[in-house]
């Protein structure tokens, strides 16, 4: 009997121990990836280096194609259109991963504007909302300021002679463990509120692809089908995103 516990202490005391050193690699990982975030996000604040000038945009042949424009975050810069796309269309990214609506505001000029689109898709807001938790007295600020920079995208866009097509937030996932500490229902509520500002933007020059609607399920988080991670959705959640956006192109032709 006494042989017994003794065992089962030092095999608590293994697992205790084993369970300890992979929890410190996964904090040391996590810690590395965010201290590598904060050097490029010194160095380059915007993004301005992702997309340096693309001359060969600016060829007779491209010149020959409606050019349509993604810009955002990740959620952007993820969306790639399928093959089967309208082939009178040219399709340029420029979304950059875990930027603020103020970062892409404030790049708009460098990297939207010389493309001369005839289209943008806007893809923005989840990477302003997420900083709730850590800033909850700001909430009503960084909602507010997302507002206006959403706002400004748009204006900037019609500025340039381009047609907006404002998709609303993605629905988020099933938050993981390691992320509940930095996480609110706050963000949900603010999601809901960014998207009604988003529909009310509506006009001529001005049309809302309501993505959340098409990715979230009825408790309002996205579809386990088209889920890659809580942030992110899978090829089948932008298949299923391309399925509208060509309903969209194609009224847009008539």
């Amino acid at each position: 009997m006494e042989n017994s516990l003794k065992k089962a202490i030092i095999s608590l005391l293994i697992v205790s121990l084993i369970s300890s050193i992979l929890l410190n690699i996964v904090l040391f990982k996590k810690a590395k990836h965010y201290y590598n975030s904060v050097i490029i996000l010194r160095s380059d604040p915007l993004g301005l280096k992702n997309y340096p000038a693309d001359a060969d945009y600016n060829t007779e042949e491209n010149l020959n194609y409606k050019r349509v424009v993604f810009l955002g975050d990740s959620r952007a810069y993820q969306w790639v259109v399928t093959t089967n796309s309208p082939k009178q269309y040219q399709f340029i990214n420029r979304g950059i991963g875990a930027q603020t609506s103020v970062q892409v505001v404030s790049r708009f000029d460098e990297h939207v504007k010389p493309l001369k689109p005839d289209i943008i898709v806007v893809q923005v807001g989840i990477n302003d909302l997420k900083e709730i938790p850590l800033f909850d007295s700001k909430k009503e600020l960084i909602v507010t300021n997302c507002k206006k920079n959403i706002a400004l995208i748009v204006s900037k866009s019609i500025e340039i002679g381009s047609t907006v097509i404002l998709t609303t937030i993605f629905p988020v996932g099933k938050i993981p463990i390691e992320r509940r500490l930095f996480w609110s229902d706050d963000i949900y509520h603010a999601i809901y509120d960014i998207n009604d500002y988003i529909h009310s933007q509506k006009r001529s020059n001005v049309i809302i692809m309501d993505t959340f609607a098409i990715l979230a399920n009825e408790k309002g988080i996205v579809r386990s089908e088209y889920r890659m991670d809580f942030l992110h959705i899978n090829a089948a959640g932008y298949s299923a995103l391309n399925d509208e956006l060509q309903k969209i192109l194609r009224k847009l032709e008539k």
